[in-house]
């Protein structure tokens, strides 16, 4: 497919099909990654890592870990 590079600010832009997009999983705010390859411009698609409970937890140790926060009466239908 062809298309052309417009201007955007001080630098270029391409437009993505949405056919493209949705094929390899991109939307707005995605990152890619740009290189060059024998004179070429070459665009992937990054795919974020999912984040997992265990990654967050990780650090949390004995001694870095703080008690239990209180917050005061219930108000309203919030029960604890």
């Amino acid at each position: 497919m062809r298309t052309k590079v417009v201007k955007w600010g001080n630098s270029l832009g391409l437009r993505i099909p949405k056919s493209f997009a949705k094929e390899v999983q991109v939307s707005e705010g995605s990152e890619v990654d740009l290189s060059m390859q024998d004179g070429q411009l070459i665009i992937r698609a990054i795919q974020p890592t999912p984040i997992r409970l265990e990654d967050l937890l990780k650090d949390i140790t004995d001694s870095n870990i703080h008690a239990e926060i209180e917050t005061g009466d219930v108000v309203g239908n919030e029960y604890w």
